[in-house]
Parts: C-alpha cells; structure tokens; sequence
C-alpha cells in the first residue's frame, strides 16, 4: 500500500507533503514540533491535522499488517489463488479482510463441520448445482448410515443444508453487499427491559430511527441502558429483502435442488448472517459515536485549557462541604500557598458568623482579589455566603475580590493523587483541592494538566469510551495545548514540563533537580546540562520553552535556536538589534520586511517563509501568551438563585460543555442552563460546536424554569 497516497486522497493534500510528514514521523518528531518548527516541509500543516494523519497512517500500517498476516495463513492452508490474492489486495478494511479470511479460517465444530464430519459434502455440492433432474431426497437416500448419525435421507438433507448454509454465509462479497444494505434500511429499535420501571432512558422505551440516522448521542444512551438492563436494544432489517439478495447468490431456479438450497439460504441468513450483521451494525454505530463523542471532548478539553489566566492576582480557593466544612486556601500570584483553613459557612448561625469574619479576615490580610468557588456539593450555599461577606466589604467602604464558580471536575483524583502528596505533603486532601481550585482560575492550563484528562469532564459519556482512544486523543490536547502557550523553564512543576515536546517525566524530573541544585536557568542552551535530555530531546523540546531571565531575549520566545542566527540577521537588515526587540521598540518591522519581501527576506537571512512570518510575530511580542488575545473569565459580585428566574429574563454566562445536542452555560445560578441546539442561532447547524466553544461568554434569555427537576432552558436567539 502506498501510504502516502492514502493520506493524500483522504486529507486533500499534495502528495509530496504526506510524504514528508510520514518521513518526520518516522525519522521520531513530536507532533507539535512537526507543526511549528517545520512548516516549510509540509506546506504550515496544523496540529490537528498532522494528528489526524499520524493516527490514520497507524490505523493504515496496521491494516497492511493485518493483511500480510492473513495472506500468509490462507496460504499456509494452501488456498492462495489469484482470485484471493486479489481480493485481499484490494480490500480497504480490517472488516473486509476478516470477510475474506472467513472462510479459511479455523472454526469451531460447527453443525457445517460435523456434517462433512459424515461424509454429506458431496450431497451438498451436488444439491449447489441445482440440476432439475436431481431428486434431492433420492439422492440423500445414498448417504444414510446409522453409524455416522446419518439415520435418514432427511437428516442427510439437514447436513447437506447445513453445508450449504455456512458456505453462503462465508461469501464475502455477500457480506459487504449485506453490510451496505442494512447501514442504508435498517433501523436501531430499543424497547423496555422493564416497561413498568421509570429511569432516565424512558425516552428509549418505545424508540425507532434509521440507522443511517441514528445520533451519537442516542447511540451511547441505549448503550448504556442495555448494558444497566433498563432496555432491549435491535436491530430491525426487512427480511424478505435481505433474503431475496442472499438467494440472489446462491439460488438459480425452481428445481427441487433449488427449493433445498433457498431453504439453506433462509437458514443461513437467520442464524448466521443476520445475528453477525447485527453484532457488526452495533459496534460500527458504537464505533462512529465513541470517534464523534471524543472528538467532542477533543475540542471542549482544548477550549478549557486554553481559557485565558488570571495573572497578577492573590485568589482564594473554596472547595465547599457541608458536614466536614468548606476548605480554604490563599496562593499568592505565582500560585505559591499563603494561607489555608476550614470555615463553616453552613452550620448554624454562630458558626456562619464566625466563617464571615474568617474569610473577610484573609482577605484584607492578604489583599485576595479574586474568588474561586468548586461547583460540587455545597457549592450553591458557599456562593450565597462569599457574596454576603463581598457585600458587606463593599457596605464598609472596603475593596472586595470578585469570584467564579469554577468546575472541580478531577480536583478530588488530583488531590487524592501520588502527584499531590509530593506537592503537598502536610495538607489533607480537601486542602489540596482548595488549592487546585485556586490555582484554576490563575492558570487553567498549568493546573489541569495534573489530572487525567477523562476525569475533567467536558464532554458526552466519557466514562463509556474506549480508554486507550480516549486518552491517546485527549493526551494529544494536552500536549498540543501546552507547547502551544510555552513554558517557562524555571517555573514549571514536572507535570507540565512532561507535557512539553520530546521531555519525558524523567527528563522532567531531572530538569527540576538541575534547578533546584543550580539555580534558576540562565539561558536555553543550559538545558544540555540536565541529565539524559540529548541534542535530540533538546531540538524537539528547545523553542517551547521560556526562560525570561536569560540575558538573550530570543530565549523567552517561540523563535527556536536553530533560528536565531536567521533573527539576528532580519534585525540586521531592517536596521535593528536584539536590544530593540528587548526594550520594545522595534517599530513596524512587519512593514519594513514587506517592503523588502518576505519571500526576498526569507531568502536572504536563510529560512523558509513560513518561518520567517513566525520569527517577526514573535520578535514583536516576546514572551507573549497566546490565551491572553482571548475574552477574559466572566467573574461575578453577586449571586441569583433558580427562584429569581423569569421568563424573558436576559443574563451574561460563560459556556461550560458543548455536546450534540446543545451546550451548558453557567448563567450565575448554580444549575447550569441548556441552550439545545434549535436555540443557538437562527441558520442551521449540524452540531453546536459550530458556533459555541467552551468559555465562550454570551448572552442568553430564559425560556422556562423546571425548579423540581432542576432544569434552566435558555435561549440564544433574538427575542
């Protein structure tokens, strides 16, 4: 297989650039570096999209081996024809080799097996034939023999039958043609396992909808209410169709030969075709959902990760309980713990007053000024009590800290986590979420890679995917996100730095002993000093990391060192120096490279244009933050609850998850309200994640309120 090829035809692109993607992958190239540091090769290929061809050039690579490896056993068995050869050849799918490997393959005792066990295969090839002078019972009269089993010339028929059957449900060509036809008219049908018992999939009781149609959404929930046994789940195909295909292949005729065979047609549909169809129609749909329910998360993990910081601010983290009290921690602006203790702000009076003087106390000791609130258990009762004491700071004339509900989602696998302990080894584990709180409104990215990212949340029926697909996908986020902001070198905790391109978690390990033993990274090029961190390690992991205290200023931006000598040389010619680039005066250098060219620049100072563009875009902001061009965190100063809420009335709130069938938006009240998909815009979409991201800040209107079930509709259309 020319894989090259394959990745040109699916993702639209010219040969040559598959090619050299498939020759950076293998020649051992992280993803993100592969985006960033060699666009020239590829043509300024995103991420995304190199992902995309890194995971569909393992799923080729794996096919190719697949196919090698059954070649190689029909051929064993001595049944590589021509016709077979060709056929695996061609085949595109695992699926389809598995049909054509069907046939050879080594089977169970099988009613087929036992009845060529007795001798019945040539009655069987003979009934195939379907002459019309053939008398199938005469000729079955031939094969009775008690001590084979073969009492009758009726149970000679059934054996022969029984041939007959597995070798049409064994034809592969018939297979894909059946495949085909049921993915096209057939219909996913759930019934109630229990009609009497009520659950959150009586919607699926009485349900029917075309598979061609079905969504992922549905798919995943009867899933996961067959595997609970709240629901009988089917699939339903005309049969009489199906088998007037199936008899189209092997029935030729009105003979009496031909009436045996279509009754061996009928039986190998109904007791072999179909139920295997039926197994394959499932997993394929459930394949389909679990790929578009990841990509979902894909897209969610990396809005949320890349939600803009909160820089420069003292916030306290409140990780809210009920019985054992809400935990607090004070960090500092570099997310250094200050301070931390337990308030009871929903106990009795007494305790409640003590809690207000408690938290008003940290905050005019530390001058905190922001909030963050968990959103699990008691989260509601600790955001009306922040925003009584906020308001009496404001009734004293004193400055009050705004606050934002934060999701804690993975802050209990964090603090419970190896990773905690070390980094917290005197606190409880509630403190420990206090902090993570804190610390994720200060800087999403930096704390959330910590946990796993199945564990955040942001998603569809994340506990019900594949894990190792899921966390590949999610892995990769993570890692696409990280090195797409930078990391500063002499700040990092081993979690991050292990995020970075080419640093594994020993590497990183490593590099935070070298600075803890040496002192604060001067310059990039110390990184060679840290123990097994090689010129490889060093090019792929280089020019996504930040060191501000370097006396070189190229060290605290994306401009890799293999590119500086070429930043020396633009400044040059534009008539400027490293010193502009630090002090910030570098004028309109964009302007000035335009007037020479970009294409006459690049080649002059000796790099492609791709890297040209990216080295003037970070020499005039360097040590920028690309999650700071992004709307700032929506935060509150005052609280509504579920009571407060009209119809028609209109509110500002950040969206939190976006799924199929609508997105979550936090509009200050706690319960999040659902914007379903007819009501996000006016023009059609497929899915919502066309116009809404999470942290997303809009606006929306009430459209009705359900206060016993907890449920806010809203909507973002004009009133």
């Amino acid at each position: 297989m020319n894989f090259a090829q394959e990745l040109a035809n699916q993702f639209s692109l010219q040969l040559w650039q598959t090619e050299k993607v498939i020759e950076l992958i293998d020649e051992g190239n992280t993803i993100p570096f592969i985006a960033r540091y060699r666009k020239e090769a590829h043509g300024s290929l995103d991420d995304q999209t190199l992902r995309g061809m890194a995971e569909r050039l393992e799923y080729l690579r794996g096919l190719e081996k697949r196919r090698e490896e059954v070649r190689g056993l029909i051929d064993a068995a001595g049944a590589l024809t021509p016709e077979v050869a060709a056929s695996l050849d061609a085949a595109s799918t695992l699926a389809e080799l598995d049909d054509i490997y069907r046939p050879f393959r080594p089977k169970r005792r099988t009613r087929a097996s036992m009845a060529k066990e007795k001798g019945l295969e040539p009655l069987a090839l003979l009934l195939l034939e379907q002459k019309p002078q053939v008398d199938p019972l005469a000729e079955a009269a031939a094969y009775i023999d008690a001590e084979k089993g073969v009492e009758s010339a009726e149970d000679a028929l059934a054996g022969a039958r029984d041939i007959i059957a597995e070798s049409v449900s064994d034809d592969p060509s018939l297979r894909k043609r059946l495949r085909v036809v049921a993915m096209a008219q057939s219909d996913l049908v759930s019934k109630a396992a229990k009609p009497d018992e009520d659950s959150v999939y009586a919607q699926y009781y009485d349900f029917r909808q075309p598979v061609r149609q079905a969504a992922g959404h549905r798919i995943l929930a009867v899933d996961r209410g067959e595997r609970e046994g709240f629901l009988k789940v089917s699939i339903e195909l005309d049969r009489a169709r199906a088998l007037s295909i199936v008899e189209s292949v092997c029935v030729h005729g009105t003979s009496p030969s031909s009436q045996e065979v279509r009754t061996a047609a009928e039986d190998a549909y109904d007791r072999l075709i179909f139920p295997s169809l039926e197994r394959e129609i499932r997993a394929a749909l459930t394949e389909k959902a679990d790929e578009d329910a990841i990509k979902v998360f894909r897209v969610n993990l990396r809005q949320l990760l890349m939600q803009p910081p909160v820089r420069g601010k003292v916030a306290i983290g409140l990780d809210p309980g009920y019985r054992t009290g809400c935990k607090v921690a004070v960090v500092d602006a570099t997310g250094r713990v200050l301070d931390t203790g337990v308030i009871y702000p929903t106990h009795s009076q007494t305790k409640k007053d003590e809690a207000a003087r408690t938290l008003r106390g940290l905050i005019e000791k530390h001058g905190a000024q922001v909030i963050a609130i968990g959103n699990g258990t008691a989260s509601r009762e600790t955001e009306l009590f922040t925003a009584d004491v906020l308001s009496s700071l404001r009734a004293d004339g004193k400055p009050a800290p705004s606050y934002m509900v934060v999701s804690e989602a993975g802050a209990s696998v964090y603090s419970a986590s190896k990773l905690a302990a070390q980094e917290f080894p005197d606190f409880d584990v509630t403190l420990r979420s206090a902090v993570s709180i804190a610390r994720r409104l200060q800087d999403p990215l930096a704390e959330l890679v910590k946990i796993d990212p199945k564990a955040i949340g942001v998603g569809q029926y994340q506990h019900d995917m594949p894990p190792k697909q899921l966390g590949e996908a999610l892995g990769g986020v993570v890692e696409d996100c990280v090195n797409t902001v930078g990391v500063d070198l002499n700040t990092a905790s081993p979690s991050l730095l292990e995020k970075v391109s080419g640093v594994s978690a020993a590497v990183s390990k490593n590099i935070v002993a070298y600075r803890e033993e040496h002192g604060a990274f001067t310059s990039r090029a110390e990184l060679k000093k840290v123990p097994k961190l090689g010129p490889r390690a060093f090019e792929q992991c280089a020019g996504f990391l930040r060191v501000p205290e370097s006396r070189s200023v190229l060290d605290n931006t994306a401009v890799h060192p293999e590119s500086y000598g070429a930043a020396e040389k633009l400044l040059s010619l534009c008539g400027r120096d490293l010193n502009d680039v630090k002090s910030g005066s570098l004028g309109d250098l964009t302007a000035d490279v335009e007037r020479i060219g970009f294409a006459k620049a690049a080649e002059q100072v000796g790099v492609g244009e791709p890297t040209l563009r990216d080295i003037v875009a970070e020499l005039l902001r360097p040590g920028r933050d690309p999650r700071d061009e992004l709307p700032p965190p929506l935060l509150r100063t005052d609280v509504l609850s579920m009571e407060d809420l009209k119809p028609g009335m209109e509110l500002t709130g950040t969206v939190r998850n976006v799924i199929d069938f609508g997105a979550f938006v936090d509009i200050g009240v706690h319960q999040d309200g659902l914007v379903h998909i007819s009501q996000i815009c006016k023009k059609f979409i497929k899915h919502p994640g066309e116009v809404l991201k999470v942290g997303d800040i809009v606006t929306t209107r009430v459209l009705s309120v359900d206060l016993k079930k907890k449920r806010i509709s809203l909507t973002m259309l004009p009133g």
